[in-house]
């Protein structure tokens, strides 16, 4: 590193749409990004794949021009993670060269081996809080072993996305973290493969990967990745997490009772506790984190997908102003496209409602930010029923936090203050876990990294929301969706 350089740090996304690498400075400012396109080859069965090889290639050309763009202080980057999808797996043979291509998280060829593995791996999903789905690794490996076995036979190793481009740039292709390996059937209370359930459904144990925390170093980069990349060959190639998580590490929820929501097509809620309290619902599945916390987290089927349903084309901005003006509406909203809900509560047979608003189109309107609002109530009194703790203000993301006034119905409904964090990339979170080694741990790092780009406290008449939520909640305990 040159002496009057400062120390960077990069984060990799191999994301379903592209590749994205960031490189940030240890105050978490941006100095260069860049991305490259994937695509996905759809088949029958609702099969979905990728060609490893795509992987790398994408990488490397965005290596290649952040460090370009960085020139003499690319030698700088003293670390670097990798984040992917979560549940998405190849298979390598023992040089690291694909075996086939890779099966994406999204793919659901294996949907029956998944309910076969959510009776022969009970006590796990007990343990753990999840069920298992088409979408996670060991179903697909399990897939593989029964329409693949020549090719499971062949491999070295059973690999992950980010293992693939770890691989790539250290030559250790044998090495996971504990994120990435979590719906590839690793046991996160227990800290182990479960060799009992592999020999039982004949997987080969031998070609997973051995499993490091998150954030730990894993080795150099190669001399032949360094000249691929433009990396230099004293940066460390460092554990990285899955992209939900990285994303919740660039929002900023890294301490135990902190929260982000994640208001999307879905609403989406993530946080830290040191206990793992158990759902026998089964709505709330948990990362480990790199200290050892948990990283609960759970979905709500609503949220901004309603609007862009509803709405579509519409001059959001002017609706906005309308909202504004008339908050709260009077109507109730329940903003559920489609049928079915899985949190705040289960509900299978859940539809959306809208109560009270006539045919006004600026009622509708801020009636549907208003319920996303109640959902969002609801779902931190879940977790805080449950056992979680929710403390301090909520960090929030997604194209709903892009609107100022939806934020300020959800301060005031929630009676938080909401933050909403500068950069919210997957790619940014895997450049803080590169630097938690330098920072003495993730939370420091966060803390120097991760800054707000705005705060919406609530309103000093926000509880003039309160007696709308009460209605909200009768009425889904009137439809049957939540008890009493």
């Amino acid at each position: 590193m040159h002496p009057h350089h400062t120390p960077l740090f990069a984060g990799t996304d191999v994301g379903t749409q592209g590749v994205r690498v960031l490189v940030s400075d240890a105050s978490g400012t941006v100095r260069a990004r860049a991305s490259a396109p994937l695509s996905t080859q759809v088949g029958p069965g609702g099969r979905a794949e990728q060609f490893p090889d795509d992987w790398w290639a994408a990488a490397v050309a965005c290596l290649r021009v952040v460090t370009a763009h960085l020139g003499s202080e690319a030698t700088s980057i003293v670390a670097l993670a990798v984040t992917a999808t979560s549940g998405t797996i190849c298979l390598l043979d023992s040089v690291g060269r694909p075996v086939g291509p890779a099966i994406m998280y999204s793919d659901r060829r294996a949907t029956s081996e998944a309910a076969e593995l959510n009776l022969a791996a009970a006590d796990l999903c007990a343990r753990l809080g999840y069920r298992f789905d088409a979408s996670f690794g060991l179903p697909k490996l399990l897939w593989l072993r029964r329409n693949a076995p020549e090719s499971l036979d062949t491999a070295a190793h059973v690999a992950h996305a980010a293992d693939v481009i770890v691989g790539r740039l250290s030559g250790d292709y044998a090495v996971s973290d504990w994120s990435h390996a979590l719906k590839s059937g690793y046991d996160l209370v227990s800290m182990r493969w479960p060799a009992e359930l592999f020999s039982t459904l004949d997987l080969p144990l031998s070609k997973l990967p051995r499993i490091v925390p998150p954030a730990s170093p894993i080795a150099a980069v190669s001399r032949a990745a360094a000249e691929e990349t433009g990396l230099p060959p004293t940066a460390i190639v460092v554990a990285g997490m899955s992209d939900g998580c990285t994303a919740q590490i660039a929002g900023g929820a890294v301490e135990p009772g902190q929260w982000l929501s994640v208001l999307g097509t879905t609403f989406v809620f993530k946080g830290v506790s040191i206990e793992l309290p158990h759902d026998p619902q089964g709505r709330v599945y948990a990362h480990r984190h790199p200290d050892g916390h948990w990283l609960p987290g759970a979905a709500s089927n609503t949220g901004g997908g309603t609007l862009s349903a509803r709405f579509p084309n519409a001059d959001l901005a002017a609706l906005d102003t309308h909202a504004a003006a008339i908050t709260p509406s009077g109507a109730l909203c329940y903003p559920l496209q489609g049928r079915g809900e899985r949190f705040p509560f289960v509900a299978p047979a859940a539809e959306g409602f809208l109560l009270g608003a006539g045919d006004n189109r600026e009622v509708e309107y801020t009636a549907i930010l208003e319920g996303v609002a109640y959902l969002e109530r609801l779902a931190y009194a879940e977790l805080e029923a449950m056992g979680y703790g929710v403390d301090g203000p909520i960090r929030t993301a997604g194209g709903g936090a892009r609107s100022p006034i939806w934020l300020q119905i959800r301060a005031d409904v929630l009676g938080r203050t909401l933050i909403v964090p500068r950069e919210v990339e997957a790619a940014f979170g895997a450049a803080v876990l590169a630097a938690a080694h330098t920072h003495s741990g993730l939370g420091a790092a966060t803390r120097a990294m991760s800054h707000a780009r705005a705060e919406v406290a609530p309103r000093p008449d926000a509880a003039r929301y309160d007696e709308p939520y009460h209605r909200f909640i009768a009425e889904l305990r009137a439809r049957g969706y939540v008890g009493e």
